[in-house]
């Protein structure tokens, strides 16, 4: 296949919708809008040195988009990431390697000696990635959940002692207590990189001021006033719920909390008209997988990250 590899055009709405409708059809199960896409471009951090790249056809139609750039975390020499997504129709023709050449090019070029790269755990995409030079490091599953026929249970009436629950919106401008409780969370994730502590400032812009996250939708469990457990949600606005990331402060762990507030945030997401949920979590998570199983999740896709040295 005659292809041109190019970077995304941030003034142009085809490619947008274009890398959006690849996104969709390659992972369906992650929320991907065309304003989003844009967004991501315009608002990432310097540090990240943030590369869209799409795979043009000669008629002007997208076989397929990577995205790539630095790890968070200023690792000395620099690691890098490579995602790659290819339309259905154009697996076997040329469009992955094309992005994967362009793509690790450019991180040669920043200095990165490891790429990590995330692969479906299915038989073409694995042997794509082996004969490319990617070994196989985390798994993780992605769950799904249908919320018109869910059974989901009522929220308890009471709630137990000392807890309420919040809807993310009304913090307002107020959201450092969510920022601590997210670093501390984000910390205790199983995961084979280490990113350290995000500054306020560029969590708030990089999580909530994003046009895709809902913060109607996104719960947060009190306990006491406290902040302990919280859900955060992400939508496409027609009918996709992705859980952004639930997590439980370490001194209110075993509770039941992070449940209690992912309840919350999937009966509104219901209730708002949303009708598929999504979510993740790497594969040695127990703890949310168990919380995620309960609430009527199963499994619909698995994916492992792999790493390449440059």
């Amino acid at each position: 296949m005659t292809l041109t590899v190019r970077a995304f055009r941030t003034d142009d709405p085809r490619d947008a919708e274009s890398v959006a409708g690849v996104r969709r059809a390659t992972i369906p199960y992650l929320v991907c809008t065309a304003g989003t896409l844009c967004w991501e471009v315009a608002h990432a951090s310097a540090g990240q040195r943030l590369h869209r790249l799409v795979a043009e056809r000669p008629d002007g139609t997208v076989a397929g988009c990577a995205d790539t750039g630095l790890v968070a975390g200023g690792t000395e020499p620099p690691q890098g990431f490579l995602h790659t997504a290819v339309v259905p129709g154009a697996a076997g023709r040329g469009v992955g390697s094309a992005l994967v050449a362009a793509g690790e090019a450019y991180l040669a070029a920043l200095g990165v000696r490891r790429v990590h790269s995330w692969v479906a755990d299915e038989g073409r995409a694995a042997r794509f990635a082996a004969r490319h030079g990617y070994t196989r490091s985390r798994r993780a599953r992605f769950l799904g959940l249908d919320l018109r026929r869910a059974a989901l249970p009522e929220l308890p009436d009471p709630l137990p002692r000392g807890v309420t629950l919040r809807r993310v919106a009304e913090f307002g401008d107020a959201l450092r207590p969510l920022h601590e409780a997210d670093t501390e969370c984000a910390a205790d994730e199983p995961g084979d990189l280490w990113v350290g502590r995000t500054p306020y400032e560029v969590w708030l812009r990089h999580n909530w001021r994003r046009p895709d996250w809902d913060a109607e939708l996104s719960s947060v469990a009190l306990v006491d006033g406290q902040v302990a457990a919280y859900s955060v949600a992400q939508t496409d606005g027609v009918d996709r719920y992705w859980s952004g990331m639930t997590g439980t402060r370490r001194a209110f762990r075993g509770r039941g909390l992070a449940r209690l507030a992912k309840l919350a945030a999937l009966r509104r997401a219901r209730a708002a008209g949303y009708a598929h949920a999504f979510t993740g979590n790497d594969a040695a998570n127990a703890p949310m997988l168990a919380v995620n199983q309960r609430l009527g999740y199963t499994e619909v896709a698995t994916e492992w990250r792999c790493v390449k040295p440059l």
